[in-house]
């Protein structure tokens, strides 16, 4: 069996279990397999397939199982950058970097940057990438967590001006003080959490989804204590649910001022920012 031909196999496979993109899965799982480029994919078409065929067959049995292609692979683009992510932690999407845009559009002489729940690292390791004078620090509850982030910091050369540190932002108070605090943190209704897609309900890690009866309890947390690790006028950004902008701008109402609603490529809102007050 050529490429050609395994690409055709895998994909059906794939279609057969529902797979809405089944070629596009085929082909990344392929490439990931023989170590190609897209160009090197198609310059090998012909190629014998059949040393890496079982290891190929094994991985699209997992993806028709209905697990995310990203942990499959073991990456995700964030931002122009590759992330290594896996099980424990929140696959990066698309709509977050609206968070990351926002940040570095209105921070650009701010040097100190605080994340909390920070996952793979792909926000603060964004900041600092397209910053090059902001020194960043990501806070997590899993210790998993944790050393993905730093192999992301590795990853990107940016050991440097990245720490890493794991807290329960439930029940302690980050050290230091920051420019900026920032923030994507669990925050789907526990009672939402059985009715979600499959491959979000059945494969990423629950505590980075839930946030409680009402989606609130960790805004709640930050808002009240943010003002005893943020500078004189630093600045708070939430990346927030599509409906709850209002929940959450109200919430940031005693602390802050300046509150502003951004909203995401697809026009709904995504982030919620505001100054502390004086």
């Amino acid at each position: 069996m050529v490429i050609r031909e395994l690409i055709k196999k895998t994909a059906q496979t794939l279609t057969n279990s529902g797979k809405e993109n089944a070629l596009f899965d085929a082909q990344q799982i392929i490439r990931h397999v023989f170590s190609f480029t897209a160009i090197q994919l198609v310059q090998n078409y012909e190629t014998d397939a059949s040393e890496h065929e079982k290891e190929v067959t094994k991985l699209a049995l997992r993806r028709a199982s209905g697990e995310p292609l990203q942990y499959i692979l073991g990456t995700q683009e964030f931002m122009s950058l590759e992330f290594f992510t896996d099980k424990n932690v929140l696959i990066p999407r698309q709509d977050t970097e609206t968070l990351v845009e926002c940040v570095l559009e209105n921070t650009k002489d701010c040097t100190t940057f605080l994340d909390i729940g920070t996952g793979t690292g792909c926000i603060p390791l964004s900041i600092a990438f397209y910053n090059k004078n902001a020194k960043v620090t990501g806070l997590d509850i899993s210790d998993d967590a944790i050393n993905l982030s730093k192999k992301n910091a590795e990853k990107l050369s940016l050991s440097d001006r990245a720490v890493f540190k794991k807290l329960d932002i439930l029940s302690q108070i980050p050290d230091g003080k920051f420019d900026v605090v920032t923030s994507n943190p669990p925050y789907i209704k526990t009672s939402i959490i059985p009715s979600l897609q499959e491959e979000v309900r059945d494969f990423e890690p629950h505590l980075a989804l839930d946030g409680g009866k009402d989606g609130l309890l960790f805004y709640k947390r930050i808002c009240s204590i943010a003002p005893q690790f943020l500078n004189p006028e630093g600045m708070l950004f939430f990346e927030i649910g599509y409906d709850q902008a209002e929940a959450v701008a109200q919430l940031m109402e005693d602390n802050f001022e300046e509150i502003k609603v951004v909203r995401d490529l697809a026009g709904c809102n995504r982030v919620v920012t505001g100054r502390l007050k004086m």
